[in-house]
């Protein structure tokens, strides 16, 4: 029997929300994951926000309007702000009723810039890593650094001068910068100044950008640290040691030693001789293209050396994910401290991604 196509809408629902979210559906991990990290963050959020005036977008929806728009790839805050008004299961992970009003895209854009404070990101970030340890996910013996190259929201015509003034020939005058050397020393994006020029490799051509720094652990590929640097030469290493840190800072003296499995750009002495001062054990892959490298067979000899070598490249995953999953490829945000927000974000993401199919696997 041929059914009847009405046109009549419906003025009553009498089914709730959360009936409409099937129990199997992937959205729901992750929000039981998001939701107990969130609950972690309350006393911060009790100590940014004021208690007098008028009331802003709650922080725990605006977080986890953040997490659907990295897990789907939605490009902009307006159309993360009408899919969220038109898609039940965005209204659902939100926290938002059938009949609740969304907010403006400005408003929510103004609200996510204040709630992306590095410390915001980080605690979050460390939040969801603490449900990981808890899980027995991590190691906490074994890990890998890598960095990776976040391209600015920037032009290539932005990149002027430091000492050009503003009153000469107008915002066209050095477009045609062909042939005249450009160094950041020398020039500045007037689009994003804290970008600079660089490039990973010979060959390679050149653009402004910021340098993304990851440490995941061994074990399951997690990521445990990240952060966002200005892009200089000696920038991935200076950055793993900061990820790595002194003993002191873990809260307790390590008994044992911790390996690091690194890439060809980690191979120098000064930053093999500092991870050994932390009790680290650098597994850098050997640079041996004219010049001698800093490790030797004392540490190559071990099968942990093979070891790190492979797992190392797990890193790699991870800055795919961000890349192509997260639209960090080109970043949308201008100014280290928001780049570094969003990409300590990304990474909390990254982790819920993880951790849900880990603990299905368990589960099975």
């Amino acid at each position: 029997m041929r059914g009847e196509d009405r046109r009549a809408a419906a003025m009553w629902s009498y089914v709730r929300l959360e009936e409409r979210v099937p129990a199997d559906h992937p959205l729901r991990a992750i929000r039981a994951m998001t939701d107990r990290a969130l609950a972690e963050l309350d006393p911060l959020f009790r100590r940014l926000y004021s208690r007098r005036g008028r009331p802003s977008i709650p922080p725990e929806q605006l977080l986890r309007a953040l997490v659907l728009q990295l897990l789907y790839s939605i490009r902009s805050e307006r159309l993360l702000v009408e899919r969220i008004d038109a898609d039940l299961y965005f209204r659902w992970f939100v926290g938002l009723e059938l009949d609740d009003p969304v907010w403006h895209p400005t408003t929510f854009t103004h609200a996510r810039d204040g709630a992306l404070g590095g410390e915001v990101a980080a605690a979050f970030f460390a939040a969801v890593v603490g449900q990981a340890r808890a899980a027995g996910l991590l190691s906490d013996e074994h890990f890998s650094v890598d960095g990776t190259l976040l391209e600015a929201w920037a032009g290539q015509k932005s990149f002027r001068p430091i000492d050009e003034r503003r009153d000469q020939g107008g915002p066209g005058a050095t477009a045609d910068f062909k042939g005249r050397p450009r160094r950041n020393d020398t020039h500045r994006s007037t689009t994003d100044p804290e970008a600079r020029l660089y490039r990973k490799g010979d060959g390679q051509e050149a653009h402004l950008s910021y340098l993304g720094h990851l440490l995941t652990d061994n074990r399951c590929g997690l990521a445990v640290g990240g952060e966002v640097s200005i892009a200089t030469g000696d920038a991935e290493r200076t950055a793993a040691l900061r990820l790595l840190g002194p003993p002191k800072r873990r809260g307790r003296r390590r008994r044992r030693r911790i390996t690091l499995g690194c890439d060809k750009g980690y191979d120098a002495r000064g930053f093999v001789a500092a991870c050994r001062e932390l009790g680290v054990t650098p597994h850098v892959c050997q640079n041996t293209t004219g010049r001698r490298s800093a490790i030797d067979e004392r540490t190559t000899r071990h099968v942990g050396y093979a070891m790190s070598q492979a797992a190392r490249r797990r890193g790699e995953r991870v800055f795919g994910w961000l890349k192509t999953i997260a639209l960090l490829r080109k970043l949308r945000h201008r100014g280290r401290d928001r780049v570094d927000g969003i990409f300590t974000f990304a990474l909390a993401v990254y982790d819920l991604v993880r951790l849900r199919t880990l603990t299905a696997e368990r589960s099975a």
